[in-house]
Formats: structure tokens, sequence, C-alpha cells
């Protein structure tokens, strides 16, 4: 999801030699273990996961079979659903009971949340009106104190390595406000987090059972999933998963330009809005049943509409097996935007395929809708439409970037959005380079994911970035999660340079895949398949109250050049680059990775070799914005060359 108001920003704010320098680094100590939570040093000595970063030998996790059915109706607002759920216990543990994920509860009066919520967007919730296991019907009770978790106690316990069969028959009143879901117009309805589901029980945590607060995201179990969405006639549906037979929803032209979509390179249009209303695109049923498949995923969302374009294309994402992802946009005639959408995705999945993580995009397809949310799912984005293509273009890298982090990697993104907004957030930044180049592409990132946090002194923004997200302000949860935690990623880029940064990550993404990594096996990963111990690095970024606030403290003549002395005041080992002027008019550029920081967090000394005459130095931060630029310049008119 996008943090903060990107159009605006992203609107406003969107070569001379290098030197060597050599830095006097004392021998460095042994670096200090990384703090560890009880929970996960239990998940250590039970082999479930690894202090090398790998998937333990008895590594488990839950998941399930779900086949639902649902019916939406527009303009009539009730969305009606059932489900038949097999739950699987992989786990070591007998479950006498079963946590519930009821979402869509959020819209609920008197529901905890860090948003406000108008008339338009509260709704009576979710009403389940029949539930069952193993065949037996059972009751659900209607609890006014029920929100986004219900505890349902089983008849009898839920043994390891077996599982049950639930049936849930529900409904709701889709929100007149759209967000996340709800309805985008009077015919247009987003469909997310709309059926009741079995929270993920790990081997770390137990239950989820943190709240949904309408702020912090998900974390979500991997299913199989057989859906299907029942709309009226002349309604199209985009969703999640393979639409098994078009031809069962599409008349014939309609379902061939799909299937021709597939393998082509420029945009087809699918259906339009004239089609749609001359009644051309889909069987004329009274109610159409969509169907969709998709396995080992953790969730399934769709869009309905009775007059939004579709445009759709493909791009090849795995050179190796000439695989080719379908790229597809559903949005209102007048999105001028919009009409570029299918091509900004096709950047988008072959970038992100060949590049920054290099791993082939893992899905058949992404759907762009235009909504108003600037919010990922899996193989679904919904964005708002923006006057400036740059910026949608932005907007739409960002969210489909989430594919990886946190679907293909099933993060906890309520507990640490730092490892799905931080990479998302990351990603943004250097395809943005290849976008837009790297001075673009710079300034816009501080200027949306650094300067506020940078510029702010308030004790919440230096709150250590692995505190859980659950337990944050939406304040500091947001500076945690994205530009905090990017800027950390992108130091360890430069630490480890990109080729074993690249190589790092990638095993990460191999070895946790589908399954639930927490922070700890990213930074075990990393130490491992780098060969580095940078416990000290991950300590100072990510564990402790820091900020980035370098200074110079001293320059001195030496042998053969000079001696520069630099202080880290807010403790993040960021990178360094400084900016020399000579007496003679020439000039050059010194950078330093946060190697020079593992000796002495607080203080590195850099000699600089020259025969020139050094009449000025300035740091020069980049990406990495000073809290105090005050102290970062030095001047020999201004200053006493020690000898």
């Amino acid at each position: 999801m996008i943090f903060g108001n990107v159009i605006d920003l992203m609107r406003a704010r969107l070569g001379r030699a290098g030197l060597v320098a050599l830095v006097l680094l004392p021998l460095a100590p042994p670096a200090r273990p990384l703090y560890v939570p009880r929970a996960v040093a239990r998940a250590f000595r039970n082999g479930t996961r690894s202090p090398d970063g790998k998937p333990g030998a008895h590594y488990w996790q839950n998941g399930g079979r779900y086949a639902i059915t649902v019916t939406a109706l527009p303009p009539d607002r009730t969305i009606t659903g059932s489900e038949r759920i097999t739950y699987f216990n992989n786990s070591p543990d007998t479950l006498p009971s079963l946590n519930f994920k009821l979402f869509l509860n959020i819209h609920k009066p008197g529901a905890p949340r860090q948003r406000g919520a108008s008339d338009d967007y509260l709704t009576s919730g979710v009403h389940v009106d029949s539930f069952a296991v193993n065949g037996t019907p059972r009751p659900w009770g209607d609890d006014s104190r029920t929100f986004t978790n219900r505890r349902v106690k089983l008849p009898a316990p839920l043994l390891p390595h077996d599982s049950v069969q639930l049936s849930v028959a529900w409904h709701y009143e889709i929100s007149r406000r759209a967000g996340r879901e709800g309805m985008l117009d009077s015919t247009t309805y987003f469909l997310a987090y709309f059926y009741p589901r079995v929270a993920v029980y790990d081997d770390y945590n137990g239950w989820d059972d943190m709240d949904f607060l309408d702020a912090q995201e998900f974390y979500s179990d991997f299913n199989d999933y057989d859906v299907t969405i029942r709309a009226p006639a002349n309604y199209v549906v985009w969703g999640t998963g393979t639409l098994l037979d078009p031809t069962e929803v599409l008349q014939p032209a309609i379902a061939q330009r799909l299937r021709d979509s597939f393998t082509s390179d420029t945009v087809i249009h699918v259906a339009s809005r004239g089609e749609l209303a001359a009644k051309q695109v889909t069987l004329a049923n009274p109610v159409n049943s969509w169907h969709f498949k998709a396995g080992d995923i953790p969730d399934m969302t769709f869009a309905l509409s009775d007059h939004y374009d579709w445009d759709a294309a493909s791009v090849v994402v795995d050179d190796a097996s000439h695989r080719r992802a379908s790229v597809q946009a559903a949005f209102n005639d007048s999105a001028a935007d919009f009409h570029h959408m299918v091509g900004f995705g096709q950047h988008s999945l072959d970038w992100l395929s060949h590049n920054w993580p290099g791993v082939p995009y893992p899905y058949e397809k992404t759907t762009i809708v235009q909504g108003s949310a600037d919010m990922e799912y899996p193989m679904m984005v919904n964005d708002g439409s923006t006057p400036d293509a740059t910026t949608s273009r932005f907007i739409v890298e960002h969210e489909i970037a989430h594919s990886y982090f946190p679907f293909y990697m099933g993060i906890n993104e309520t507990r640490y959005a730092m490892m799905d907004e931080g990479w998302a957030t990351t990603f943004e930044y250097l395809i943005g380079i290849a976008d837009l180049g790297k001075p673009k592409a710079d300034s816009a990132y501080k200027s949306f994911r650094v300067s506020r946090w940078i510029n702010d002194p308030s004790p919440l923004k230096d709150l250590p970035i692995i505190t859980p997200e659950d337990a944050l302000s939406s304040q500091a949860w947001g500076d945690n999660a994205y530009g905090k935690a990017s800027l950390g990623y992108l130091a360890a880029k430069d630490l480890l340079g990109d080729v074993l940064f690249k190589k790092s990550l990638q095993a990460f993404m191999e070895r946790w895949h589908g399954k639930h990594p927490i922070p700890w096996d990213f930074f075990n990963t990393v130490n491992d398949v780098s060969g580095k111990n940078l416990n000290w690095f991950w300590n100072s970024w990510y564990f402790e109250n820091s900020y980035i606030d370098l200074s110079v403290k001293s320059v001195a003549k030496s042998a053969g050049g000079y001696s520069v002395v630099l202080d880290n005041i807010g403790g993040m080992p960021a990178p360094v680059d400084l900016q020399l002027s000579y007496s003679d008019g020439t000039s050059g550029t010194v950078h330093e990775t946060p190697v020079i920081w593992q000796a002495d967090q607080a203080r590195a000394t850099l000699k600089i070799p020259t025969r020139k005459t050094l009449a000025s130095l300035k740091l020069e931060h980049q990406i990495w914005m000073d809290a105090d630029t005050t102290n970062d310049i030095w001047s020999a008119g201004k200053h006493t060359i020690a000898h």
C-alpha cells in the first residue's frame, strides 16, 4: 500500500571525478548478538526455524482448502456467501478452538480502529447465518463485542496432523465508501476480505489474534481456493486466479480477445463501456457464474462492473521457460492514465522479474482496477486515477512489487510491515531510477519516503524499526514500515555490493517463499549467505532508537593527504559521501559504504590521499538525509588544520 500523499509529493518533486579514501579501521569487536524474542528463541530450540536463517527441520504451517460461492447483484448492496473449508492442522499441537478473521467487521460501529469512520463507511458488519463442523450445525452466536477476531470452540479438539470440515454461510452490506474494499460507484464493487477465514496459527506465536484496526495490514495462510462469483448479466468480474472457462460467461468474440491477449505484447481492448451498454460482452443469463481457482496463495479478491473498460496484454517474465504473465486493467473510460495502465503493468513485471528482486513474477497475471485505495492483493491492484501518468506508474509499480512481499513470501504484515512495505518501497526506488534517472528518483524518494521522518524530532520517529507494528501509532508505523526500513535495505545493498546483496536476497526468497518468514530469518540468511556477520549493522539500524545524523568532527593534514574524522551522532550506520573542493578549483568525491562504522559505530576516520590543498569538505547525504546539516561542512578558511 502507498503511505502518504503520494500524488501531491510526486507532482512536486518529480560527473565529477571520484577519489578513493582509505578508512582507518581498528580491529572490529565481535558483533553483538541480535535481540531474539523468547517466542523466536523457542522456535529455534524446537527446530522450526534455524539460526542460519533457513526453515528448520521441523518447520510446519497450517492451511486450508476453500470452496466459496458469493453472490453480488448491484445495485443491491447485500453480498451473500457460503463456503466449505477443509482446515489442516499440520502443527504438533492439539487445537481445542479455531480463531476466525472477520475483517469486514471493521465497518461495525464501535470497532477499534486507528482511522476515523464516516457514516458512509459504517455498516452492521458480517452476519454469520449458519455454521457447521464436520457436517453438524453448531451455534455461532451474535456477539456485539466481536469485531475482527472470533474464537470458536470445536466440538472435539483438532489433533495434530488431522483436518476438520467447516461450513459457513454469511452476508454483509458492502460499504458505500470504498477503501481497501467497498463500492467504487453504484454499480462497481471491489470485494476484498469478504469471507470468514481461519486465522494463521504459526510456529512461534500461535494464533494470530491481532485486531485489524484499518491501518496495519494482514497475515494469511497459504490456501487453495475455488471461488465462484455470481453477478448479473452485463457485469464483468475480474479476480485473483484462473478464470476457468471464459466461454461460460463471455460472448465468443470477447472470450477470443481475452485468449489472444495472453500471448500479445500489444494491448488488446477486450471490452469497452459501449460494448457493455450494448450487451455484447457477457452471456445473457440473468446471473452468470464466474469460476476462479488458485492454489497456494494467501487470499482472493474480485471486482465487478457493468461499465468499466477492459484492456489486456502479456509479458515474458521467465526467460528460461518463456513463461508469460497476463496484465489486465479495468477502468472508467474517462481515466486517461488507465489507458496506459497495461503498459505500466507490463513494464513492472518485466523489470521486477529481470532486475530487482530478479525473480520471475510468480503468478499467471495481474489485474489493475481503478479504485481509490492504492492497495495490493494477490494478482490484483486497486489504484486511484491521477492526472499525471508518471505518478500513476509510480503507484502501480509499488503495488505490483508487493506480489513478492507479502504474497510470494507470507509476511505477517500486521506485525512486521518492514518486511513488505519496506521491500516494496525499495523496489519502487530502484525501478524509479530506471524510469526517471537517478537524480529524479532520489528527489522523489527523499521527499516522499525520508523527509517527513528525518525532519521531525519527535521520539515516536526514532523507535526501533523492529518494534511490532501492531503496537505502534499510525505515525510511527508509517515511518518504520516504509522509509526507514527501505533505507536500511539500501544501506545493506551498498555495504555488500549489488552481486552479494542480490545473492543473499534471492537465497532468502528461495528458502522462504510459500512460508512465513520473520525478520530474524532475513537477517540470519544474509549473514549466512554473505559469509559476513552483519549483526553490528542490523542492531544499529533495526534494533536501536537511532536516526541519521553524521558530522565532520575534524580535518587534519597527514602524510600523503588528509585525515577526516566523522561522528555518527544519530547512530544509524549510513553510507558516507564527501564532496571535496581544492584550492586550485578542482573537486572530487569520496564514497564509503556503511562498513566504516563497523569497528566503532560512533566515530570513523578516513584518510584522503592527495597532494592538493583541501579548501573545503562537505557531507553529501544522497537519499540518506541528515537530521542536522549544520555540522556537515568543513572549510579551511574557517577552521585551523592540525598538522
